[in-house]
């Protein structure tokens, strides 16, 4: 298989396996989606991993596949791609990208699906379509401008330029940066105390922030509202509020 589904834990890691640059073709692609609806269902899931190995999280589309697509089977296949890192994006748990070697094009847009991303100090991100005559086609162009702002966002979408992790730091595109042999375990600890935590509260976390991205602010205060006063009717709610009063702020064990 190109892409796992490996779950520890209640961590499930989806890792790309594509030697050597982990090239994303149409069959990752699809294999990538099927995963990410799996774990957004699969109770024993709580928080998930993006990891491409130890080398490269992925360096791109496969331009060799690509090269043979005209207009009319693009316009079929863009969206599927689209549809594919969606369901990544909309995995309704947490999901932190461990990014080590190049995250380029599909890699870097596959990265920003994630809630969090740990880079490795060698790690190089960018959206180099330009340099091909095209614009990023798997969300890049949308979530790189929400996550660094569109003046950023079109630097690197309009010179193709790769960004070293110091600078994709100092840009937020990723949002720490450790030694390279350090990247997985520290995607894997910051996934698992998350994994312990309430999921419905996480769950009701992501979507809001991310829905309430997409619309005004008078509609994303209705999701909020919405999704704070839904918990009170949980489990989590109720042992959180009670461990509160009992033991004193963060004792609540939710697992």
């Amino acid at each position: 298989m190109n892409v796992t589904l490996e779950v520890s834990g209640g961590v499930g890691t989806i890792r790309l396996d594509r030697p050597p640059m982990n090239a994303l073709d149409t069959a990752l692609q699809d294999r990538l989606r099927e995963l990410a609806e799996e774990a957004g269902r699969r109770d024993d899931v709580r928080a998930v991993i993006l990891y491409g190995g130890e080398k490269v999280f992925a360096a791109g589309a496969d331009i060799k596949e690509m090269l043979e697509l005209d207009h009319t089977a693009m316009v079929l296949r863009s969206r599927a791609l689209q549809e594919a890192f969606t369901a990544v994006a909309r995995i309704p748990k947490p999901v932190v990208a461990a990014v080590t070697g190049y995250a380029l094009g599909g890699g870097c847009e596959l990265a920003l699906c994630a809630d969090f991303r740990i880079a490795a100090d060698n790690a190089k991100l960018g959206q180099p379509e330009i340099l091909l005559g095209l614009i990023p086609g798997a969300g890049g162009t949308q979530r790189l401008a929400r996550l660094i702002g569109p003046s950023r966002a079109k630097d690197l979408i309009f010179t193709g330029r790769q960004v070293r992790a110091d600078e994709a730091l100092t840009l937020g595109l990723v949002d720490r940066v450790v030694p390279a042999a350090e990247v997985y375990d520290e995607a894997l600890a910051w996934a698992a105390k998350l994994a312990r935590g309430p999921a419905l509260a996480l769950r009701a976390a992501k979507e809001s922030v991310d829905l309430g991205l997409e619309t005004d602010l008078e509609s994303g205060l209705a999701i909020e509202r919405n999704w704070f006063a839904g918990l009170f009717a949980t489990e989590d709610r109720e042992r959180g509020m009670r461990s509160f009063v009992a033991e004193g702020p963060g004792k609540a064990k939710f697992l």
